[in-house]
């Protein structure tokens, strides 16, 4: 008997919206109860982005950290898409807190969204195309072997990239 193992859906709150960094980068529409992580706010140095921040937080904007058992539920679906070495505490916070509100994710990253299918979280681009699954193959840039992450190769030495399957 085969069985198909589908990812586990989180229940989706259409009510409440993380967003990431790029959101304050614009003026861009955003509805229902709104969260964002402490680190998101370190990140805003643009005056701009600052003062976008500012209205949305007089608007009810939440400043909230996620929960430690989520982060370790980001932290291996980031293993398991191999984007571990690309991702922010920043985007682990922000998928965390997703998954902690049942939210959807307001975001552009492709990594980010990356894990997010896979934890079942919602998410909707802010200015890009919504990115699709992808699944990453590291190799050597001078021997042309394949390791499991990027670094140095142990072979030659040269460097190991990571590159779509």
């Amino acid at each position: 008997m085969h069985v198909r193992l589908f990812p586990i859906r989180a229940r989706v709150d259409p009510m409440n919206a993380v967003l990431d960094t790029g959101f304050f980068f614009g003026d861009f529409p955003a509805e229902g109860a709104l969260f964002t992580v402490p680190s998101v706010v370190e990140e805003l140095k643009d005056i701009r982005a600052k003062g976008n921040f500012e209205k949305w937080l007089a608007r009810g904007l939440k400043v909230q950290p996620p929960a430690d058992e989520s982060i370790g539920r980001v932290t291996a679906a980031a293993e398991k898409t191999r984007d571990l070495p690309v991702i922010s505490g920043t985007d682990r916070d922000l998928l965390a807190l997703a998954l902690d509100l049942g939210a959807e994710l307001h975001t552009d990253d492709f990594a980010i969204q990356n894990i997010a299918h896979v934890l079942g979280v919602k998410t909707v681009p802010i200015l890009q195309r919504k990115a699709r699954r992808v699944h990453w193959k590291y190799r050597c840039s001078g021997c042309g072997r394949y390791a499991d992450h990027d670094g140095e190769c142990p072979v030659c030495g040269a460097a190991i990239k990571r590159k779509l399957k």
